[in-house]
């Protein structure tokens, strides 16, 4: 009866031991931060580990998942982590006058489609190649809008 119970003991013992011979929640978090990038972030509850943090793109938010899911005494990964949303495109504002100046240029060079105009801050650039003999007209009814400045970087021929 006696050596039942030592018996019994040790198997207990014997038990415990053993469960308290695998990796420690904090030992397998502190792991992982050493080979996880900076913007991850784990926590480890009974050999699951939670994955935080945000990444980039989805591509590297699922290789943390893949590294973290190959550390000793990791049993389950839940991934929480995030992906950055890409910067709003700039907003070009564009001025009411800039607007209709762009239209009486864009009226204003229909007959020379060699010639490239843009407007920004009503100031006219153009660009592009225009005949010698065709130039005074379009500078006559450029002016016409009565533009800030005309920036002339026209090829003449």
């Amino acid at each position: 009866m006696r050596l039942n119970k030592m018996l019994a003991a040790l198997m207990v013992f014997g038990s415990f031991a053993a469960f308290s011979c695998g990796q420690k929640d904090a030992d397998i978090a502190a792991d992982a931060q050493k080979v996880l990038p900076i913007e991850a972030k784990v926590d480890v509850k009974d050999g699951v580990a939670t994955l935080t943090g945000q990444f980039k793109d989805e591509s590297a938010k699922k290789a943390a998942e893949e590294v973290l899911a190959k550390i000793k005494g990791v049993k389950s990964v839940v991934n929480n982590a995030t992906v950055t949303p890409p910067p709003p495109p700039p907003v070009t504002v564009v001025s009411a006058a800039d607007e209709l100046l762009a239209k009486g240029i864009k009226d204003a060079t229909k007959d020379f489609p060699t010639v490239k105009a843009q407007v920004k801050d009503g100031i006219i650039s153009l660009t592009g190649e225009i005949k010698k003999a065709s130039l005074p007209k379009l500078m006559m009814v450029l002016n016409a809008l009565k533009p800030k400045k005309i920036d002339n970087k026209l090829t003449v021929q």
